[in-house]
């Protein structure tokens, strides 16, 4: 207990570091950015109408006349303090538009990663038992041709298809338009997210399946395998036995790491269907130089995908107790 302890508290430690890296990161990043987030938000137009305290009080607004070092000091010493700072577009606090942006992805996020990691492995599991067979051709071509697919193209594919031509889905927002909020049901925010769903699951698919099939054939190939085979157990049992158990470890692995995969592929795919989640948010910080929230925003989804990795390394330790020892020794 007392090693497991301290390796999560390296972990953590790691999480930090790791955070404050990605934080300063974009803070740079966007301190190089070319847009200049006066005529950005307000207008070259309206800018040279203004007068000079106007334009000085715009300024400091969005905090042009400040120094990026000190600009970042101060950011950092109020995240320290809990207070992300104030969204410059939405005019509100940075947690409570991350709190509500995220509560309209989660559920959009969660039912793609669950759906990707069981069809991966699934499709997996199938290539490497039927190695040279046509379900392993059709399955490793569909994989490797998803992989090369960018997930705004599969988007716009899938909108096109189904909600314009065929009319199954409604071609974009989380809720149907002009609808009071308290007459939108379950059924209606499901209809809105399945296309966005279905996209970040077909692209989620690929690198699971091919990773699981390599190992489902190592494991049929194996010595103790060819042993079943001689004592008579049958194919199906020899899958579901021995080849599904030995690759359940690597799955979770890709599992848990794709979070990050599916994360990025949102903020392209919510732009496509106009979804209102944090992947819009975050491109709308940063076109609108919205640096608070652009901050905000990155921090808590690196926060996310670190943690996703951070399980994977603990389950480890109870799907395979030798992986257990060599952490604990490390």
């Amino acid at each position: 207990m007392k090693h497991r302890l301290q390796f999560t508290g390296k972990k953590l430690i790691r999480m930090i570091l790791l955070l404050l890296g990605v934080s300063i990161v974009t803070f740079l990043l966007m301190c190089a950015s070319p847009l200049d987030p006066l005529q950005t938000n307000v207008g070259q137009a309206a800018l040279g109408t203004m007068s000079q305290e106007q334009i000085a009080k715009l300024e400091a607004y969005w905090g042009t006349d400040t120094p990026p070092l000190e600009r970042y000091i101060g950011w950092l010493g109020d995240v320290l303090h809990g207070d992300f700072g104030t969204s410059l577009l939405y005019r509100q606090p940075v947690l409570t538009v991350i709190g509500q942006r995220l509560a309209g992805s989660f559920w959009l996020l969660l039912s793609a990663w669950v759906i990707s990691g069981v069809l991966g492995l699934t499709m997996g599991v199938i290539a490497g038992a039927c190695r040279g067979r046509w379900p392993d051709k059709l399955i490793k071509g569909y994989c490797l041709l998803i992989s090369s697919t960018p997930a705004f193209w599969l988007a716009i594919l899938l909108l096109l298809v189904f909600a314009v031509w065929l009319g199954w889905f409604p071609i974009g927002l989380s809720v149907p338009v002009g609808m009071d909020a308290a007459a939108v049901t379950a059924a209606d925010r499901l209809r809105h997210a399945v296309l966005p769903a279905l996209t970040l699951s077909i692209t989620g698919v690929a690198n699971i399946a091919l990773h699981t099939r390599e190992k489902m054939i190592d494991v049929l190939e194996s010595d103790y395998v060819l042993f079943a085979r001689a004592r008579g157990e049958s194919e199906a049992s020899i899958v579901l036995r021995h080849g599904l158990r030995n690759v359940a470890l690597p799955a979770i692995t890709l599992q848990f790491a794709s979070v990050s995969e599916i994360i990025g592929g949102s903020v392209l795919v919510e732009q496509v269907f106009s979804y209102p989640g944090l992947g819009q948010a975050a491109v709308t910080a940063g076109l609108g130089s919205d640096l608070p929230l652009l901050l905000g925003i990155t921090v808590v989804t690196a926060a996310i995908v670190f943690a996703g990795n951070l399980i994977a390394d603990l389950l480890y330790g109870v799907v395979d107790p030798k992986i257990r020892k060599g952490a604990a020794r490390g």
